[in-house]
C-alpha cells in the first residue's frame, strides 16, 4: 500500500543530502585553500626575517668599515671577499671613498656609502 506523499518526502531527503554534500565540498576546499595560504604566507615571512637578519649583520660590518682610517681603505680598495659579503671600496676623488658591501653568492648591492677622510698635512703641503 501507498502512503500519498511519501515519494516527495524521498526525494526531498535526497536533495537535501546532495545539498549538504557540496556544501562540505565547497567548505573543504575553502580550507585547504586557506591553510595553504597561511603556509605561504609563513614561508615568506620566514624569508624576509632571514634576509632581515643578513642586511643587519651587513650594516653591522659598514658600521665598522666607515671607521677605517685611510690607511685601511688604501689597503682594501678593489673587491675583496670579507666574511659572507664582498667589500668593495673605491677612491673616486682624493678625500672620497666609496664603500659597497655586496652579497657573497649574488653579488647584489647591499648597502653603499660615501665617506670624507682629510687629507694628511704632510701630504697637503706638497
Amino acid at each position: 500500500m501507498k502512503v500519498p506523499g511519501s515519494d516527495f518526502t524521498s526525494t526531498r531527503s535526497g536533495a537535501v543530502l546532495l545539498e549538504v554534500i557540496v556544501a562540505m565540498t565547497i567548505f573543504a576546499i575553502a580550507s585547504v585553500t586557506t591553510i595553504a595560504r597561511a603556509a605561504q604566507v609563513r614561508r615568506v615571512v620566514f624569508l624576509a626575517q632571514g634576509r632581515e637578519d643578513h642586511l643587519n649583520a651587513a650594516s653591522e660590518f659598514l658600521d665598522r668599515v666607515v671607521l677605517w682610517p685611510r690607511a685601511d681603505l688604501d689597503r682594501h680598495l678593489g673587491t675583496h671577499p670579507q666574511g659572507e659579503w664582498l667589500l668593495e671600496v673605491q677612491h673616486p676623488a682624493f678625500p672620497l671613498y666609496t664603500i659597497v658591501i655586496l652579497d657573497g653568492e649574488t653579488h647584489q648591492k647591499l648597502l653603499d656609502t660615501v665617506v670624507y677622510r682629510s687629507v694628511p698635512r704632510a701630504a697637503s703641503a706638497y
